[in-house]
């Protein structure tokens, strides 16, 4: 039984997998309910499966047959006797399926009810519904049943730029901005594309464009006595390609006024469907004229984001999401204290473009002295099935200042060796004038990119040439005089080589000096199982592939044969992934620069380019699967 004197569940599962059910599950433990946690054929060795109380198997890798999966997580629920389902984010958080299931087997959704669902889940009816509700929206329409002609009239009628978006789902993934006509037909066909893929309806809004937005959310809770509060807002408006990745809260400084707007806007928004649970409120708000706020969607589950207010409120929102799906009163007066932000770790390389990397973790180290809510620990696998957020650091602190510090900090001392990462690329963050001045826009990060990455130091090469030195002991099978570095029968000692390797950028790089400068304390390495060596220094990882004298012999060869030579002819994947899109024919003419097929991993869609004028020839179908590197379109010139 709960050893808590007031929540009646005794047993909950969490729909979810990652760092959400880890931390639901540690909330359960803390008040003494079974955990059940549920995983794919992928997550069997998951951290979440490990710290549940009882793990059940929903299917294969794929999330189509297992997390989203309602039956299975359904029987799950019945045969682990489970009183109640935490959906977490993401997946079925915001399914009227599943809380329809849950309700017609006698299971406690943990999540509004299905009307909120069903109102909230709609972008466009969402926003039509507020409207009426008396919450200001950003002028736009939805487009559902219009045709191209017709959308096309209307988007000259609320006037360019435009932005077009999904009417379901969330997380960025759809959007599509538009400066003109002539972009909108390519808009709306990416648009339709992403979100019949994602959330299996391709119905489409469009809004007025706010040139400089700030995103700021509300986190809202009611319960099933008709008390809804606002817990503070947090502010969102670092973000890429619609995805958040650094949070704070409360906002950095806007008006006292506007804040009262978005507070009492939110609490509108969230009693006009009779909100039960944890929610957000999300908003827009101009940067350069912050007196108006405009409603842009409601979340009806818990966000990403959450542990900020946490820290801000030292409330356990988990808690409350438990207490009010138990039908308990909330009976809460938030007070807010000090300043929390929160960066994602993402199994990303900003240097490439941010594209997505998977593989094994050799080695996770999260800094101690702030909070970290993880996926991963060393040994887990980073696949291309599920998001690439891999973990979460969150600071805290008095002031704003010195929390940005804080996690900054943090960040350095946080290792990840196995998979690429975002975690240089949020330290500069952290430290660029206009975030540490809280001047911030939705555009602010696109203006620090390419984000170029340093050239490793020589304490890395250091490292690493003892990292490859140390990984395995060579097997001594040929003559003395073969075996020993530097020494040659009948001459002078020879100096050995030095360390020598590649980058991801394909540069060759040296260890030239004898005594490298820097901390060597600080500095994390290890060997993959494809022999290359990843090293961690100051939150910065680099990956390099050791060169021994014939593959460099080899190299130079290569180099000399080719002179200088035109640009290859084939287009090749950047990640491994599927094929979503062929956006040419076979034997087409292409001129540089013209998208050939997309792919698909970790929910991000990626172009293959043509690397120059020519013919193309097609060497992959939509729904192939493809490795990272692999050439998926040949693309031929008269010369060639």
């Amino acid at each position: 039984m709960s050893s808590s004197p007031e929540i009646s569940f005794h047993t909950v599962l969490v729909a979810n997998r990652g760092e959400i059910a880890r931390r639901v599950i540690r909330t359960l433990r803390a008040l003494g309910i079974r955990s059940v946690a549920v995983y794919s054929d992928a997550d069997a060795s998951a951290p979440h499966v490990r710290e549940a109380d009882v793990a059940v198997r929903i299917g294969p890798a794929p999330a189509a047959e297992s997390y989203l999966d309602i039956d299975a997580v359904i029987a799950a629920a019945r045969s682990t006797g489970a009183q109640a389902i935490h959906p977490g984010y993401g997946f079925l958080s915001e399914s009227v399926g599943l809380a329809e299931a849950c309700a017609e087997s006698g299971i406690v959704f943990i999540g509004p009810s299905v009307k909120a669902l069903q109102i909230m889940g709609d972008k466009a009816r969402a926003r039509d519904h507020v409207l009426r509700h008396g919450v200001p929206v950003v002028p736009g329409f939805d487009a559902k049943g219009l045709s191209d002609l017709e959308i096309a009239e209307e988007a000259e009628r609320v006037g360019y730029p435009l932005l077009v978006k999904p009417s379901a789902g969330g997380g960025g993934k759809g959007m599509e901005v538009v400066a003109d006509a002539k972009g909108l037909p390519g808009a709306l066909a990416s648009a339709r594309r992403v979100a019949a893929a994602a959330f299996g309806d391709d119905a489409l809004i469009l809004e007025r464009l706010i040139r400089r937005p700030r995103h700021i959310e509300v986190q809202v809770f009611g319960d099933a006595h008709g008390t809804v509060v606002a817990l503070g807002e947090r502010e969102c408006t670092l973000q890429r390609r619609h995805q958040k990745v650094i949070e704070e809260a409360p906002s950095a400084g806007i008006p006292a006024h506007t804040r009262e707007q978005l507070l009492a806007a939110a609490v509108l928004a969230a009693e006009s469907v009779e909100y039960v649970g944890a929610g957000t409120v999300e908003f827009l708000i101009d940067a350069d004229a912050p007196d108006e706020v405009f409603f842009i969607e409601m979340n009806t589950r818990l966000q990403v984001e959450h542990p900020v207010t946490e820290e801000v409120t030292g409330l356990d929102l988990v808690a409350l999401q438990l207490r009010a799906a138990d039908g308990l009163p909330l009976a809460i007066a938030p007070r807010l204290r000090g300043h929390a932000v929160e960066a994602r770790v993402y199994a990303e390389s900003p240097e490439r473009g941010f594209l997505p990397s998977t593989g094994t973790v050799l080695l996770f180290e999260p800094p101690i002295g702030v909070r970290v809510d993880a996926a991963i620990e060393s040994g887990s696998a980073v696949t291309g099935f599920y998001d690439p957020m891999i973990a979460k650091v969150i600071a805290f602190a008095d002031d704003r200042a010195t929390a940005l510090a804080r996690l900054d900090e943090a960040l350095a001392r946080t290792v990840v060796l196995g998979v690429e990462t975002n975690i240089a690329f949020l330290r500069a963050l952290c430290q660029d004038e206009r975030v540490l001045a809280g001047d911030l826009d939705t555009g602010l990060i696109d203006t620090l990119l390419p984000f170029d990455a340093e050239r490793p130091s020589s304490a890395q090469l250091a490292a690493a040439q003892e990292a490859v030195a140390g990984h395995s002991e060579p097997v001594r099978t040929s003559p003395l005089w073969r075996e020993l570095p530097g020494w040659r029968l009948g001459a002078a000692e020879v100096a050995v080589a030095p360390f020598v390797a590649l980058t991801d950028a394909d540069d060759e790089i040296a260890l030239t000096e004898t005594s490298p400068t820097g901390s060597r304390e600080a500095i994390r390495a290890a060997v993959d199982g494809d022999g290359a060596v990843w090293v961690a220094e100051g939150g910065r990882t680099v990956r390099l592939r050791p060169l021994d004298r014939k593959q460099r012999m080899l190299r130079r060869l290569s180099a000399r044969d080719a002179g200088v030579a035109a640009t290859e002819p084939e287009g090749r994947a950047p990640m491994p992934g599927s094929v979503v899109a062929v956006h040419v024919a076979d034997g087409d003419p292409v001129s540089a620069g013209d998208a050939l097929v997309s792919i698909e991993a970790m929910k991000m869609e990626h172009s293959v380019l043509a690397p120059h004028d020519g013919v193309v020839h097609l060497l992959v179908a939509v729904g192939d699967q493809v490795r990272r590197d692999q050439p998926v379109a040949r693309v031929t010139t008269e010369e060639s």
